[in-house]
């Protein structure tokens, strides 16, 4: 028996969120972060679509649907994601696009098992896609995107977050460039995108180091633009998403297309020789790290400390907040 896992956008009757009430976005109660396990069903032949696409009103649903391997990207998938961004862009119903994961993750980057494929042909051949090696990485998209962003965001994946205009991050979630310690270089535009979002002391660290990057730093940083708590990511997302999507579309892409072309990194011709730079010195002698990389990898028998994605954390109070909660509450029954 197999669990299909379908993210499904129905009204809660009896559940409703608070943030949505809040932000009163047409008093819509989704339930958009809840997941419906499809059980009693007999096993299809068909797999599971790697890339999901839905629709909630005028907002378009993208997410990545391997949650076995925590949303890692092979070729195949990165294929479907760079088209179902493009049948978005083509869509002139559907202003705002929403990219996400599903299961937990929102993508641990450039599946493993296929790099150690490539790795062991001596093959860069998936560096070297047009659009990008986990999805349409190397232009800019048409529309806006926002990006929840759940557990691991690493690698490859951070890339895809990064080619999105704007992150909304668990607080639980994990960012980083894992990929150094395989020996595999960046080559979806995350060298030109981090840089122009954290500057380039920020960008340096995270780049070398390979240092996981939490929520409170992302935050602080300029790497995400809002920290939510564990379960709303997507959700969260949907809200922004509609927030900028009930604005007069022609003068906020015209302001969004000024915004690319001005930037600093992001200027389209320094952007496109920047991304031209980034992968056309990536050399054959990687190959050899890469392939002692994946090796490393698949032989460790640690993979890291968890991110606690379903753990919801209680708020730590400090002493003298302690005590003047007292204080008050002895007021009220004084």
């Amino acid at each position: 028996m197999q669990k299909l896992f379908v993210v499904n956008r129905y009204i809660c009757n009896k559940i409703r969120t608070n943030d949505l009430i809040k932000n009163n976005l047409q008093k819509r109660t989704l339930c958009l972060s809840a997941v419906r396990h499809a059980e009693g069903e007999e096993k299809s032949a068909t797999p599971a679509p790697t890339i999901l696409i839905e629709k909630d009103a005028n907002i378009t649903l993208i997410g990545i649907n391997r949650e076995q391997q925590r949303n890692s990207i092979d070729g195949a998938t990165a294929e479907k994601l760079s088209e179902a961004i493009n049948q978005f862009e083509a869509d002139d119903s559907s202003p705002v696009g929403v990219l996400y994961g599903i299961g937990g993750s929102f993508s641990a980057g450039y599946d493993v098992q296929e790099l150690e494929a490539e790795a062991q042909r001596g093959s860069l051949n998936f560096l070297l896609r047009h659009e990008g090696s986990v999805g349409p990485t190397r232009r800019h998209t048409r529309k806006p995107l926002v990006c929840g962003i759940s557990g691991y965001c690493v690698a490859g994946g951070l890339e895809l977050a990064l080619l999105c205009d704007l992150r909304v991050m668990e607080d639980t979630a994990v960012l980083g460039f894992f990929n150094r310690r395989l020996g595999v270089p960046l080559s979806d535009g995350g060298t030109v995108r981090l840089a122009a979002a954290v500057g380039y002391s920020n960008a340096v660290d995270i780049i070398q180091t390979g240092r996981r990057v939490y929520a409170k730093e992302a935050q602080r940083i300029g790497l995400v633009n809002r920290v939510v708590a564990t379960g709303t990511a997507l959700g969260q997302a949907v809200n922004l998403a509609f927030s900028i999507a009930k604005f007069p579309m022609a003068s906020l892409m015209h302001d969004r297309n000024a915004l690319l072309d001005n930037a600093n990194a992001y200027n389209r011709p320094g952007f496109y020789a920047a991304v031209h730079n980034e992968i056309m010195n990536v050399s054959a002698a990687m190959v050899t790290d890469m392939q002692e990389g994946v090796k490393r990898f698949k032989s460790s028998e640690t993979k890291g400390a968890t991110t606690d994605t379903y753990q919801i954390k209680q708020k730590a109070i400090p002493d003298w907040e302690k005590a003047e909660i007292a204080i008050e509450e002895s007021k009220k029954t004084s």
